[in-house]
């Protein structure tokens, strides 16, 4: 089959720019023939003054970008298209030159864009879904993203413009989400239910179960404020001092974290800074258990992913996407999202019983080879390609969202 995948990557690379690149290797590892258009918002640090203010109008609609995706689309003629993001050098003008050629489209929602400018459903250190009970307006009030009701504004009127225009509706056939309780968000927020199928991210290539004493606790990931690192901090003050934390990873709280731990003298807690992914996995391996204490719903973790396929059982908020992925008390813990008790118990009992966390290891490992294999993600992605190429003509959610039985 002739892929053509489609990438806007961020300014500061995130876990979509890597299920993108893993994608585009699965499938040319299967045997496909994948075209990438891929575009990256650090174009627009080059972009001259006067170029920059029409960013907003070409992130609404490019003729240019269209243009050359659809003299793209000409050159390769692709059997499917395939897109991750458009947000912001792409724009959604692509869909229309699809639509235009009778190419399909499948689009992944790896976070909540559609439903919110920020994309998170968060704001002022918890959920909130004012603009999926609501409207769009309560988003550019707030000021979402990046704290500006300019920026908000602009996000919004790419949603809003595209909704009017049912691109969204009319230009994709399949749309794939990470988890059920992110498709139920979709379906809330309008996306037609029998276009939404489920297929989780995978680890690219399996590294094995780690062994070993598993001397430490590991938070992997972004350090900011969403992600909940100060109720991270905060259990570890009241945790045993022979419990120790490493943290990997980078992000504008790192500085206010590091000055806090220094400050309360929290003697357990060491900053690696980032990591390489083989260096991550490594730390992984060697971890008693990894602890993602988010307090927004998440898309899907890659780090819960790659800890199942390490054996490695994840202490997580019972929260939206985490509260789904693992499974409590068979392949980790959960603890109250925002709740520094319950996650230091859920911690300190996790540090004091080792062997039990070993059982939780391994049957997260075997969740893994259930679910999260690439050889299961490309089956399950060629299904859904074959859904949308209308070669299956009943489209049946329930048979596509289906998994393989827990075990």
């Amino acid at each position: 089959m002739k892929i053509c995948l489609v990438h806007n990557s961020y300014e500061q690379r995130g876990g979509e720019d890597v299920v993108f690149e893993q994608e585009r290797e699965n499938l040319s590892r299967g045997g496909h023939d994948v075209i990438a258009y891929h575009r990256s918002n650090s174009e627009i640090k080059s972009l001259t003054p006067l170029t920059q203010l029409s960013l907003v109008k070409d992130s609404v609609w490019s003729t240019g970008t269209r243009k050359e995706f659809a003299q793209l689309l000409d050159r390769e003629a692709p059997d499917i298209v395939h897109v991750h993001n458009t947000f912001f050098m792409i724009s959604p003008s692509i869909y229309s030159a699809c639509r235009e050629r009778g190419i399909p489209v499948v689009q992944t929602l790896h976070n909540f864009r559609w439903i919110c400018p920020a994309y998170t459903l968060y704001r002022n250190g918890s959920v909130c879904e004012d603009c999926l009970n609501g409207s769009l307006w309560n988003g550019i009030y707030h000021g979402c993203y990046r704290g500006s009701r300019t920026a908000t504004a602009a996000v919004a009127l790419i949603l809003g413009w595209h909704r009017l225009l049912k691109t969204w509706d009319d230009c994709v056939d399949c749309y794939i989400a990470l988890t059920e309780f992110s498709r139920e968000k979709f379906i809330a927020a309008g996306l037609q239910p029998a276009k939404i199928v489920v297929k989780p991210n995978f680890v690219e290539f399996d590294p094995g179960p780690g062994a070993g004493d598993r001397k430490y606790a590991l938070y992997a990931g972004r350090l900011s404020a969403e992600k909940g690192l100060d109720t991270l901090l905060a259990a570890c003050e009241r945790v045993p001092p022979d419990c120790p934390l490493q943290i990997i990873g980078d992000g504008r709280e790192r500085a206010a974290l590091e000055v806090q731990v220094r400050q309360k003298n929290i003697l357990n807690i060491t900053f690696r800074g980032f990591l390489s992914r083989s260096e991550t996995i490594a730390a992984v391996k060697a971890a008693r258990f990894v602890v993602v204490p988010s307090k927004w719903y998440e898309g899907f973790p890659m780090v819960i992913a790659e800890a199942m396929a390490c054996g490695t059982p994840v202490i997580c908020s019972c929260l939206g996407a985490m509260k789904e992925i693992v499974d409590d008390r068979r392949t980790g813990l959960h603890f109250n999202p925002g709740d520094v008790d319950d996650l230091a118990q859920k911690m300190a009992w996790a540090w004091d019983f080792p062997a039990e966390m070993s059982r939780l290891g391994h049957a997260a490992r075997r969740e893994y080879e259930l679910r999260y294999t690439a050889e299961r993600n490309l089956t399950l992605l060629m299904e859904i390609y074959e859904k949308a190429l209308g070669r299956v003509h009943e489209f049946a959610p329930a048979d596509m969202n289906e998994q393989p039985a827990r075990t």
